[in-house]
């Protein structure tokens, strides 16, 4: 059995694929800067749209896109919506005195309810 043994490369060392052949995809260096002064480099593909903002992988800042002059890009301010809150949607379906009938009801009914159990209790 012995003499049997495996012959070869190690196992799991080492890829058999080489890379003749292999075209690797243009890249472009974008290089961010953070409100502290320091500067990064991000590498993306050459067609990717280039974020604004990058988040530093040593200190965590978020660090701004530096154009080819030096100057930071200036970020295109997009009309920001509001978020829809619960309240908001209630109030697209119905009106405020509707909504005031609906609580007085629930509110008469939990404490009907509670006025039951707190009998129930007494009792046993």
């Amino acid at each position: 059995m012995a003499d049997r043994s495996l012959r070869g490369m190690r196992l799991g060392a080492q890829s058999m694929q080489s890379e003749e052949g292999v075209e690797f995809a243009a890249r472009r260096k974008s290089i961010y800067r953070t409100e502290d002064g320091t500067t990064f480099e991000v590498v993306f593909a050459s067609d990717a749209e280039i974020p604004e903002v990058w988040v530093s992988p040593r200190s965590g800042q978020e660090g701004r896109l530096v154009a080819d002059d030096g100057s930071l890009v200036q970020t295109e301010d997009a009309e920001v919506k509001p978020a829809r809150t619960h309240w908001d949607m209630l109030l697209e379906r119905r009106t405020r005195p509707e909504l005031e009938e609906i609580l007085q009801e629930r509110l008469e009914y939990l404490r009907a309810r509670r006025g039951q159990e707190k009998r129930a209790k007494k009792t046993a």
